[in-house]
């Protein structure tokens, strides 16, 4: 603790003058440990600590923490990707995509608000609802194709609508991290009145699909609406910002049951449910890996850091959680027992302790690799519900 006396004496006598508070950040160090803080080789501009006794978080060697620096402010160090830049470097620019060559280049920022260019998000959130209504299904039927294709586009709006809520939250804080200052609106090719008039042009035609389904499903989808406006603020707030979208993406676990069957059966919904926000940890805590050290500097909180040196048995435990749960919705569906879905679940434990025990978490190109490949394990699930049901 001799390096949390020296800062506090530091502030106290200096007011955070900067040669006290390189003393101080010299100093920092926490019992016997190895790691250490070392920020006193960035560049100063500006700071303001808070201090408070919170986990610590060694992210490349550096000790960090997360919660007492919430921060030093953005603009007392650089971020860590720029450190590595040249001066003169470009900035970054978003690659190309589909969406350069079919669309009108007036268009190509409100698409990338969307994020029509990274549909991974949307199968995300697809998934949890198509899982839900092919359990809904008879056994010996097919599930609901009318209902998984407003779903299907359902959720290209819910996402949209989503990415655009959290970069109007989020619109400063993209501006300090690499890999998002690129987005339209940190980037200023979208304003803000324009971001604002396309949430509500998706929200009115997300109401479209959803007044074509029954009474309890448009009470319930319209609810979810509380969870999507919050989530940006989740990360501000606490290092559980996963947990609260495997709240939000997983809301059609629930919906999509309603929708195929006008009621709630909970025996079948909420250990699907548990098991979607289980999974959702561990794939957003390897996605939030891409950003860990400029989160650490912009004061973000997330599991990836909350973890730290714990993170593939964290998310071991999750996972194990997740399929648990998700052949316990089997069970209740009555499903467990077909070979298809036991083939499915075999199949999926393979492919998320391999994600788990693979991914290189400092390699933001791998964490990424990683998180996309879940379109394809959300499909092993629904192609096992589905065969199940017709054995």
């Amino acid at each position: 603790m001799r390096g949390l006396e020296v800062l506090r004496a530091a502030f106290q006598t200096s007011r955070g003058s900067r040669s006290s508070l390189s003393t101080a950040l010299h100093c920092l160090s926490v019992g016997d440990s190895t790691a250490s803080w070392r920020p006193a080789e960035q560049s100063f501009n500006t700071c303001s600590v808070n201090l408070f006794t919170l986990p610590a978080a060694n992210v490349q060697g550096v000790l960090y923490l997360p919660g007492s620096w919430s921060s030093i402010s953005q603009r007392a160090f650089k971020s860590p990707a720029s450190r590595d830049k040249p001066a003169d470097a470009p900035p970054h620019q978003p690659a190309r995509t589909w969406l350069n060559s079919w669309l009108p280049s007036s268009a190509v920022p409100y698409a990338q608000l969307m994020r029509l260019d990274r549909p991974i998000g949307t199968w995300l959130l697809a998934w949890p609802c198509m899982w839900s209504i092919a359990l809904a299904a008879p056994l010996g039927g097919l599930p609901d194709l009318r209902l998984l294709g407003l779903f299907g586009v359902g959720s290209v709006l819910l996402r949209g609508a989503g990415c655009t809520v959290n970069d109007l939250w989020d619109m400063r804080l993209d501006a300090l991290v690499e890999r998002t200052r690129s987005r339209p609106l940190p980037s200023r090719s979208v304003t803000v009145p324009q971001a604002a008039g396309l949430l509500g042009a998706q929200l009115l035609l997300g109401l479209g699909i959803l007044v074509q389904l029954n009474t309890p499903s448009i009470l319930l989808g319209a609810s979810s609406l509380l969870l999507v406006g919050a989530y940006p603020y989740m990360k501000r707030i606490t290092y559980w910002p996963q947990a609260f979208l495997g709240l939000t993406f997983n809301w059609g676990a629930l919906l999509g049951h309603v929708a195929a069957t006008g009621h709630l059966d909970w025996q079948i919904c909420l250990p699907l449910y548990a098991s979607g926000v289980c999974w959702t940890l561990v794939y957003d805590t390897i996605y939030a890996h891409q950003d860990k050290n400029d989160d650490v500097l912009a004061g973000v909180k997330s599991t990836a850091l909350l973890f730290a040196s714990h993170n593939r048995m964290i998310m071991s435990g999750f996972a194990l959680s997740h399929l648990a749960l998700l052949a316990a919705a089997g069970w209740s569906a009555g499903i467990l027992d077909q070979w298809p879905f036991t083939v499915a679940l075999c199949a999926a434990s393979t492919h998320i302790f391999w994600q788990i025990l693979s991914v290189d978490l400092e390699s933001g190109a791998d964490c990424m690799s990683k998180f996309v490949s879940n379109k394809y394990y959300g499909a092993m699930i629904f192609g096992g519900i589905v065969a199940a049901k017709l054995v």
